[in-house]
């Protein structure tokens, strides 16, 4: 499996944030052909103490890099990626993982 990780700092206001991510965007992204899964978690705290860096997580998940590429070259992917910088662009981290057996 290959997923694609968003990572989002703590927006301004996070009412806004979560009705246009909820509401919006996540619809948007769950239409992405090849989408296998998509988990959202929103970040309570840190170890540390605190809130923490990160404010919310969206892990999507892939067969394989040749189905993600293939995902990304969609015309649903570039509708949630043009969403994505229209809310969220200075606010989002993006990067693309493997999973690993320990």
């Amino acid at each position: 499996m290959v997923k694609l990780i968003a990572l989002y700092k703590h927006p301004e206001n996070k009412e806004a944030f979560d009705d246009h991510y909820f509401n919006i965007h996540a619809p948007l992204t769950a239409k992405i052909p090849g989408l296998r899964e998509m988990k959202v978690t929103k970040v309570v705290g840190s170890p540390m103490g605190g809130e923490g860096k990160y404010y919310l997580m969206c892990e999507m998940y892939y067969d394989c890099h040749d189905a993600f590429k293939a995902a990304m070259k969609t015309e649903e992917a570039k509708a949630s990626g043009k969403d994505l910088m229209s809310f969220a662009a200075n606010l989002v981290t993006l990067m693309i993982g493997e999973e690993a057996n320990a």
